[in-house]
């Protein structure tokens, strides 16, 4: 079957951080085989990354913890897959769900990839003996290799999610306003999933505490949906009024990722608002405890100069952040100074 007609289904359920990690191959995926349809199989919060994306790109919604739970979902998933007629399938996952898919896929001879997670190496890399310090692939490298299996060989060409390098604020509601010439946006996204990976609180009170100290202030934007980020940030608002709970004005991600791409810098943990401001375009001061940039997990385009992180012999500790500490005390988050934060804010800041 010629190139024209082929038809491309990605598989990439889990975290919405793996999942907008996708974002880059895809685009450049789209853009050096414009002829051929790229389906992105995903669960429906990764919507807004992917429906405006390209315009041979689509997006397919799955529910797979009601409407395909289980393997009688799952073999009603494929069915309905089956009736898209894919030529080639392309599993970015490789998880249980993704696994009993491909099988499927396979029975019926389809050209089918996955990715290989590398998790040897990772191992090494977290082992608490002789550790092996040494960069992995990438997401994105390992997202590529499986496309190149299929016959899609890409070269990465991605700069944001918005053609125009920035989102429309006029879609934004009044509280956030327009960006007035010279202010400075800088947006904190404090929390993540584990505890291995967030900075203490009282400490990024401090940075925001000194940041708000400044003359201009910069406007602070907080990032992050949940009880945790609600309390804390109802505290920081309330005491800093140049700061801006991001989730209690703006509705959903397309509207943050309209925010983030006006940022001049964010400041985040190992964690999904790292990669959305990354498919934005806009520069990450990154901050890992437990985990490490060499896991292959660093935003896309992101420099290590703006990585915060500590040398010390036990890490990394964990490859998502989720193990319990060594030395129970957190040590690499708790010894990174607020001031060392501040610092890489402001070199990221003058670079504008």
């Amino acid at each position: 079957m010629e190139k024209g007609r082929e038809n491309i289904l990605i598989i990439r359920f889990s975290a919405l951080g793996d999942v907008a990690m996708a974002v880059p191959v895809v685009y450049s995926l789209a853009m050096q085989y414009p002829d051929v349809r790229i389906t992105v199989l995903s669960r429906g919060f990764a919507r807004p990354l992917f429906e405006e994306l390209a315009p041979n790109v689509r997006f397919m919604e799955a529910d797979l913890k009601k409407e395909y739970c289980g393997v009688r979902g799952l073999n009603s998933l494929y069915r309905r897959l089956v009736a898209k007629n894919f030529t080639a399938i392309a599993d970015f996952h490789d998880v249980l769900r993704s696994e009993y898919l491909r099988l499927r896929f396979n029975l019926s001879r389809y050209r089918v990839e996955h990715i290989d997670k590398h998790r040897n190496e990772k191992r090494k890399l977290i082992s608490s003996g002789k550790k092996k310090l040494f960069p992995l692939p990438t997401s994105f490298q390992n997202y590529a290799d499986v496309l190149a299996r299929l016959g899609y060989p890409i070269k990465l060409s991605f700069k944001s999610i918005f053609p125009e390098g920035h989102g429309n604020l006029s879609l934004l509601p009044a509280e956030i306003g327009q960006k007035v010439e010279n202010e400075i946006w800088i947006g904190i996204a404090p929390f993540a999933a584990h505890g291995g990976k967030v900075y203490p609180q009282e400490m990024m009170r401090e940075v925001i505490g000194i940041l708000s100290s400044e003359n201009p202030q910069p406007r602070i934007f907080l990032f992050g949906r949940g009880k945790q980020e609600e309390e804390a940030f109802g505290r920081w608002c309330e005491e800093f009024g140049n700061c801006v709970n991001v989730g209690n004005c703006l509705k959903g991600m397309r509207h943050e990722l309209i925010l983030m791409s006006h940022l001049d810098v964010m400041v985040s943990m190992d964690s999904a608002n790292m990669h959305l401001a990354s498919v934005t375009g806009t520069p990450v001061i990154s901050i890992w405890g437990a985990t490490h940039p060499y896991a292959g997990f660093m935003g896309w385009n992101q420099s290590m100069e703006n990585v915060i992180q500590l040398d010390m012999s036990c890490r990394p500790c964990s490859i998502y952040g989720n193990k319990p500490c060594r030395k129970g005390d957190f040590a690499c988050m708790r010894n990174i100074k607020p001031e060392q934060i501040i610092n890489k804010i402001k070199l990221v800041t003058s670079r504008k």
